[in-house]
């Protein structure tokens, strides 16, 4: 009985064995990189900052299947962020993930006017509900950490707003990133930032008038979208940096009078 138990626990751990270093060959990032870009984006040096309200933020990244293979924060520890971005970060990464190709880029912020009451993508936030077992699982004291539940698990979810960009190296779509903890706009900015550090922001085609997917401040005056991809601005000085730092295209119909 010994022997066969013995066996029966070297079959298993050889199995995980070889399933590890699997799963960990699928993610574009290591939660280490994530973190030293993300620390690196959220509070910048030497340039402009990323508008909002200077938080620190939560990031995400998923492999190609939408599984959760990354999750950090910029601060020192899990309270330095908003609680619920940690949830939202993994979800715009699954939005941005399963909304774009490897021959085109869909961020997050592109869905916005889409999403809304009349928008042609009107309902597509109910379309991949959150797995809520896994959402409110494990150990608050192991979030952000390698020990995070969400590691390893799909979570699913569709959000509508800025924060989650498709990763690309040049040849395919390995992944995405999720960004959260500051006004949507803001982390749109800086997980543009984010994949730029992590030079996978090889990005094929978009709907922006650049071919990529920046975010678009289109919005007419009755709230439609002049591109159908457009977002809201934000009330602080997030779409002047995304200009800047090449993240958006805020058209001159839409800038603010000075």
């Amino acid at each position: 009985m010994i022997r066969r138990h013995n066996a029966a626990l070297l079959a298993s751990l050889t199995l995980v064995a070889a399933v590890a270093p699997a799963f960990a060959a699928q993610c574009p990032v290591t939660s280490d990189q994530l973190k030293v870009a993300l620390q690196q984006s959220v509070k910048p040096t030497g340039g402009p900052s990323n508008g909002g309200l200077d938080n620190n933020e939560w990031a995400a990244a998923v492999d190609t299947n939408g599984t959760v293979c990354a999750i950090t924060f910029s601060g020192q520890s899990a309270a330095d962020q908003w609680a619920a971005s940690r949830a939202i970060s993994a979800e715009k990464a699954n939005t941005a993930n399963a909304l774009s190709l490897n021959t085109f880029g869909l961020s997050t912020a592109n869905l916005y006017a889409g999403a809304n009451p009349g928008g042609a993508l009107y309902g597509v936030v109910e379309t991949n509900p959150v797995n809520n077992q896994l959402l409110y699982s494990g150990d608050p004291s192991t979030y952000g950490t390698a020990n995070d539940p969400f590691l390893g698990h799909i979570l699913g979810g569709v959000v509508p707003f800025g924060g989650g960009l498709a990763l690309y190296n040049g040849s395919a779509k390995v992944g995405a990133i999720g960004v959260s903890g500051d006004s949507s706009c803001a982390d749109h900015n800086v997980a543009w930032r984010v994949r730029h550090q992590l030079q996978l922001d090889k990005v094929p085609a978009g709907v922006s008038p650049n071919h990529n997917d920046q975010i678009l401040y289109d919005l007419l005056p009755d709230k439609t979208s002049a591109s159908g991809f457009g977002h809201a601005r934000c009330a602080g000085t997030e779409p002047d940096i995304a200009e800047q730092i090449g993240a958006g295209v805020v058209p001159l119909w839409n800038k603010p009078l000075k």
